[in-house]
Order: structure tokens, then C-alpha cells, then sequence
């Protein structure tokens, strides 16, 4: 059985509202590991003006799925929590 690619998108709330999401972006795409990619991310209102970093990352359909991508995202300072938001085969 061959693995497939899947792109997960993966919602990313800073600690605040005082985080800088361009900075949180680019230590999030230095912390995907290998074997997986950015595939877009975009910047999403949530309330009272914090914002939220939405991303799509693509990577194989292993046992494990999107666990190894959201520890490393979790482990980025002024990164409050990691949630999928979706997963679909490409």
C-alpha cells in the first residue's frame, strides 16, 4: 500500500493579542518537520481583536497522522494552543 499526501489546516491561537503573528508565522514554518510543507496561511479574526493564524500544511497519510506537526507547533513561543481544524486527502 502506497501513502498518500494530506493537507491539514491547523488553526494557531498566539498567547495574545500583543503577539506578533508574523513573527509566530515565520517560527511556526521553521518548526514543521521534515517531510512536510506550508502549503498557505492566512490571518483570521476571532474576537475583540485577536486574530488567529490559520495554515495548511501538507503531509503523508502515515500512522500518526497530524500528531508529530501539532507537538511542534505547540512547543513555538507565544503560541497558546494547536487545533485541526481539517484534514482531507490531495
Amino acid at each position: 500500500m502506497t501513502v498518500g499526501e494530506v493537507a491539514a489546516t491547523i488553526r494557531i491561537m498566539p498567547e495574545s493579542i500583543d503577539t506578533s503573528l508574523e513573527n509566530l508565522k515565520t517560527a511556526v514554518e521553521k518548526a514543521i518537520p521534515d517531510g512536510m510543507r506550508l502549503h498557505a496561511s492566512q490571518e483570521v479574526p476571532v474576537a475583540f481583536g485577536l486574530k488567529a493564524l490559520v495554515m495548511s500544511v501538507i503531509l503523508s497519510d502515515s500512522e500518526g497522522g497530524t500528531q508529530p506537526l501539532e507537538d511542534a507547533i505547540a512547543c513555538v513561543p507565544g503560541v497558546e494552543n494547536v487545533q485541526v481544524e481539517q484534514v482531507g486527502l490531495i
